[in-house]
């Protein structure tokens, strides 16, 4: 276990996963120990540190249905506003791509220090007071929140070339890691369950039926995390202007798409109706891999930018293509 991990599972044991609201004792501690901010350079009151890292902290966060807008705040709202040149808010913060004065499914909008619009010409940095937001949630029950009035503006910069590309690239890849994450914890809840749940006199993981599921399902898992982690390695490597991590991330999020669909079904195969009550926690996982899977882009439509890539680049392009390799 590397250190980063090691230390964001120290953090993160101690959270709370119910609730709808922002975890604010895990945020405090997040920020403390500079996890919030991990990808953010250090002159912007970051870590520096890298996405590989960031991919061992998102995990963690997913599988252990953190409630904390971490995607959000590094990857997403502090980037654009310090490679855009405006200085980054204290507190946890949101962004947001949209084009007119009404935002909407915008995460965390509610809970946050500052809300960072994405226009096709700007990038705006808004304070909350003065903003009209209406609740909203998506399956899991995070805010996905409408903010109306976007007009109060505490800072604006001309839209960077290629900045538009990088924030759809970034958010698709933090997702990714969140689902990968989710997937884990899922997977790990299932075992845990199967080898406690007793029928016919013998805990139901030794039915061969149930460890052929939970075998599809940890296949679905290893799958999603190593898709997951070779994207945030090939943006450390070649950058997210590089073909390479564009096509790498398309296939994370693809991939931990499709595994969040098999790895909830199994579970709740494994756990039975027990597992959609309100009180299991299984719960707070597969809602969100529900959820999450068509954030961002769907599987579907980053199969479709997949296949366009493949099809453009001929047949003697595929298998460096799929391998990672000139």
């Amino acid at each position: 276990m590397s250190e980063v991990l090691e230390l964001a599972e120290s953090v993160l044991s101690g959270s709370s996963s119910t609730g709808t609201d922002l975890d604010a004792a895990l945020w405090r501690a997040l920020e403390e120990t500079g996890l919030a901010r991990l990808t953010l350079a250090e002159a912007a009151g970051g870590s520096g540190a890298s996405f590989a890292d960031a991919a061992e902290v998102l995990q963690a966060t997913g599988a252990h249905a953190a409630r904390v807008p971490l995607v959000e705040t590094d990857l997403l709202a502090g980037w654009l506003l310090h490679s855009h040149g405006i200085a980054v808010p204290d507190g946890p913060l949101t962004a947001v791509a949209a084009d007119g004065d009404t935002l909407t499914r915008v995460a965390w909008a509610r809970e946050v220090a500052g809300i960072v619009v994405l226009t096709p010409s700007e990038v705006l940095l808004l304070t909350v007071d003065g903003l009209e937001i209406t609740a909203g949630a998506n399956l899991a029950e995070e805010p996905r929140d409408t903010v109306t009035r976007p007009e109060v503006v505490a800072a604006r910069a001309d839209l960077a070339p290629g900045a538009a590309a990088e924030f759809r690239l970034r958010a698709a890849l933090g997702r990714a890691q969140l689902l990968a994450g989710a997937a884990r914890g899922a997977l790990a809840r299932t075992v845990r369950y199967a080898g406690e749940r007793v029928q016919f006199g013998r805990p139901i993981g030794k039915f061969q039926a149930v460890q052929q599921q939970l075998a599809l399902a940890a296949s679905e898992v290893a799958a999603s995390g190593a898709a997951a982690s070779a994207a945030a390695a090939t943006a450390d490597r070649d950058g997210f202007g590089a073909p390479s991590t564009a096509f790498a991330v398309a296939a994370a999020k693809a991939r931990t798409g499709e595994a969040a669909g098999e790895v909830a079904r199994i579970a709740h195969q494994v756990h039975g109706a027990i597992g959609f009550t309100r009180e299991h926690d299984l719960r707070l996982l597969t809602t969100r891999l529900w959820a999450w899977r068509d954030e961002d882009g769907s599987d579907a439509q980053w199969q479709a930018e997949l296949g366009a890539t493949v099809l453009a680049a001929g047949a003697e392009a595929l298998w460096p293509l799929v391998t990672g390799t000139p």
